[in-house]
C-alpha cells in the first residue's frame, strides 16, 4: 500500500467525521490495525478536530446553570429529530450543544432582567452578563464558520492535499498543503510543527519551474486550515523554513523543515 496516496485521499479525515459507510469503515479499519503510520494520522487528524472543539466551548455563567440541563436535553432532542436517517458527527453536535448553551444562558440573563430591572446594583450586573453571553456567542459561531468553510475545503475535490514530511533538520515534523490549481488558493494545515523563538517564522514554499516562490509566513500554534498566498499553475513541490519574522524573498535552505511532492494527473 501506497501510504501517502491512502492518507492524501481524504478517507481519513471522512472517518474521523463519520461519514463513511459501514462497508468503508471495516475496510479503514482493517487498515488502521495492518499500518501503524495509518493510525498516527488518524490520530493527529482527531487531536486537530478536538483543539477546534475545544476552542469553540462556551461556559455559561454560574447563575444559570441550575436549569440548563432540561432545556440542552430539549434542544438536543431537537437536533437529533432533524438529522434523523443520517450519521452525525461528535463535532457538529458539541457545537449545537455549545449554540444551546448560549441561548438557553442570554434567555435566563433576560429573565433576570425582567425580575430585578428595579434594583440598579442587580440591573448593571445582569447587563454585563447578557454582553459577554452575546459576545460568546458571537465567537462560537465564528469558530463554527471557519470550521465549516475548512471542512469544504478539504472535501473539495479541486484541492490537492499535499503531504509534507519532516527533513533531518526536523525528522518527527508533519504539515500539510491543501492547493486549488485552477484558483490558486493555498491553506495550511499543521499536524506537528515545534513552536519558533519570537524573532522567527515558518515560511511556505511554493517551486515553480524550479525557483522558489513565495507562499507567506506563519507561527507554528494554529489550529485548523490557515489561508496562505496563492500559487500560481506549475507548482511540483511545497516547503517550509525557518526565516526571520516577516520572512525573505529567498529561502534559507539550510533550515528546511518539511517538504513534499505534488502528485500529477
Amino acid at each position: 500500500m501506497n501510504l501517502s496516496e491512502y492518507i492524501s485521499s481524504g478517507i481519513l479525515e471522512a472517518y474521523a467525521l463519520g461519514e463513511l459507510s459501514e462497508k468503508e469503515k471495516a475496510e479503514v479499519e482493517k487498515d488502521l490495525l495492518a499500518y501503524p503510520e495509518l493510525m498516527a494520522e488518524l490520530n493527529r487528524i482527531e487531536d486537530a478536530q478536538e483543539r477546534l472543539l475545544l476552542k469553540a466551548a462556551v461556559i455559561p455563567p454560574a447563575s444559570v446553570r441550575a436549569g440548563l440541563i432540561e432545556r440542552i436535553g430539549k434542544q438536543s432532542a431537537s437536533v437529533a429529530e432533524l438529522n434523523k436517517g443520517r450519521q452525525i458527527s461528535f463535532w457538529r453536535l458539541a457545537a449545537a450543544a455549545s449554540i444551546s448553551i448560549a441561548i438557553v444562558a442570554s434567555y435566563f440573563a433576560f429573565m433576570y432582567y425582567e425580575r430585578w430591572k428595579a434594583s440598579e446594583s442587580n440591573l448593571a450586573t445582569l447587563v454585563a452578563q447578557n454582553q459577554k453571553i452575546a459576545q460568546d456567542y458571537n465567537q462560537v459561531n465564528e469558530r463554527i464558520d471557519r470550521m465549516e468553510n475548512d471542512l469544504k475545503v478539504m472535501d473539495n475535490p479541486n484541492f490537492q492535499r499535499v503531504i509534507m514530511t519532516g527533513t533531518p533538520n526536523a525528522p518527527g515534523a508533519m504539515a500539510s498543503v491543501y492547493w486549488n490549481e485552477k484558483t490558486k488558493e493555498v491553506y495550511l494545515s499543521i499536524q506537528n510543527m515545534k513552536e519558533l523563538a519570537r524573532d522567527n517564522q515558518y515560511q511556505l514554499w511554493a517551486i515553480i519551474d524550479g525557483k522558489p516562490v513565495d507562499a507567506g509566513v506563519f507561527d507554528g500554534n494554529f489550529a485548523g486550515l490557515h489561508k496562505m498566498k496563492s500559487v500560481d499553475k506549475g507548482a511540483v513541490l511545497f516547503a517550509v523554513t525557518v526565516e526571520p519574522r516577516g520572512g525573505k524573498p529567498s529561502p534559507t535552505m539550510e533550515t528546511m523543515q518539511v517538504k513534499g511532492e505534488v502528485k500529477k494527473g
